[in-house]
């Protein structure tokens, strides 16, 4: 009878599994107002999420709120990404929310998101087209607002730190519709005056007030320009498109001129070790080249040069030994032949064989005559061809073919009958 009854536990696991395998509430996109807001000692953040009619209990984990660039409060409306999922122990639904954006600026962090994607895969933020900031410029360029605390930060942060740069201020509006334009503007003519370094920012304010610097022409600007550049936009915390672009960013625009200039002192001290290793180098180079030295005089060719000499005496003398018998050994094989040839039968009897050639000339010359085909003719002998080939018999002849009959004073024609 019991057995169609199950426990708590059983219903709420079921629900949660429902819940979570549920492909429409793995991910949530909810907008509402914060309240109960508790930050947990371990980073976590507990909250309820309502509108006019409805809440829901939220919770956003430390490895999630450590992305937030703001703290959330209570009455904050805000934009939230997470999960819906069933808490065991209260069988009660809430959302784990992985991302929150403040209500009002979620069109702009959208827009922040695709323009960085866009540029991001053309290739604009890669390290390999960062320029490198000179470690110590004579001219700073400095785009940014002709008032307020940004320029006089750099102003007198360059001052303190290295005050043999000159800066160079190109005025521009920073903040309001018509400051991407007019940065852009600061930016090129900036980049025509020569400038070891340009920085280009503002200083802290709402993700609205920075925007211009998040706008696609501006980072296009920097991306072109040949001057390197340092971004130094807002607080440490605030990142905009400008800072990815740019060869160099800087958390602040006192960071900025930080990293534009050296500091004297470390200058100086850097000088002073330069000095101290210098010298320790040209003595160390004295004292292995003077060690050197010492060690070439005391080798035996400085101290009895007179070997070398002998040495190659003793080559010379050897070689010439040789020379004089290979001479020797050769005019003795010539003479020798010489001496052959003067006793060699052709010179002792030159008429006896030329007289044994003749004889065997005329010898040669009696066969030849005699296997002439010419002394057969003068005998009255006739030779008979076929189609220009001599022929010895009647074989293969047949009537009507052509002949032809030669004599010692002739040829004719005639025909088979």
């Amino acid at each position: 009878m019991n057995d169609k009854y199950i426990t708590v536990t059983q219903l709420t696991r079921y629900i949660k599994y429902k819940i979570d395998n549920d492909v429409h509430l793995n991910e949530v996109f909810l907008k509402g107002e914060i309240s109960n807001f508790k930050a947990h000692s371990r980073g976590h953040f507990y909250f309820t999420l309502k509108d006019e009619n409805s809440r829901i209990n939220a919770i956003m984990f430390s490895s999630s709120t450590k992305k937030l660039k703001f703290i959330p409060e209570d009455g904050m409306k805000v934009l939230v990404t997470g999960k819906i999922s069933v808490f065991e122990s209260t069988g009660a639904y809430q959302i784990y929310v992985n991302d929150m954006v403040e209500d009002g600026v979620g069109n702009l962090y959208i827009a922040f998101e695709q323009l960085k994607k866009k540029l991001e895969e053309e290739g604009l933020f890669k390290e390999e087209h960062k320029k490198k900031i000179p470690k110590i410029p004579t001219r700073v360029g400095v785009v940014t607002a002709p008032t307020g605390a940004a320029i006089k930060d750099i102003i007198s942060t360059i001052k303190r730190r290295w005050p043999l740069t000159e800066i160079y201020l190109f005025p521009a509006l920073v903040q309001g519709e018509d400051a991407k334009e007019d940065i852009v503007r600061q930016i090129e003519r900036a980049d025509q005056f020569d400038l070891d370094t340009l920085i280009v920012g503002r200083g802290g304010g709402s993700i609205e007030d920075l925007w211009a610097f998040n706008e696609e022409i501006v980072a296009r600007a920097i991306y072109a320009c040949h001057t390197p550049v340092i971004s130094a936009v807002g607080h440490e915390i605030d990142f905009t498109i400008s800072d990815f672009v740019a060869d160099l960013r800087a958390p602040t625009p006192t960071g900025a001129a930080e990293m534009a200039v050296p500091q004297m002192s470390d200058v100086m001290d850097y000088l002073k070790q330069v000095k101290i290793r210098g010298t320790q180098t040209v003595v160390n180079l004295w004292k292995r080249r003077s060690q050197e030295l010492k060690s070439i005089e005391k080798r035996n060719i400085f101290q009895n040069p007179m070997v070398i000499y002998q040495a190659k005496e003793m080559i010379f003398d050897s070689l010439f030994e040789k020379l004089k018998f290979q001479m020797i050994h050769l005019t003795g094989n010539k003479e020798k032949e010489l001496l052959r040839l003067k006793n060699s039968y052709v010179l002792q009897k030159p008429y006896q064989i030329l007289d044994k050639k003749s004889n065997k000339y005329l010898q040669l010359l009696s066969k030849l005559e005699t296997l002439s085909p010419l002394l057969t003719l003068q005998r009255g002998y006739t030779i008979t061809k076929f189609n220009q080939k001599v022929i010895s018999s009647t074989k293969g002849l047949k009537k009507g073919d052509s002949l032809e009959i030669e004599f010692q004073d002739g040829s004719i024609q005639t025909e088979v009958l």
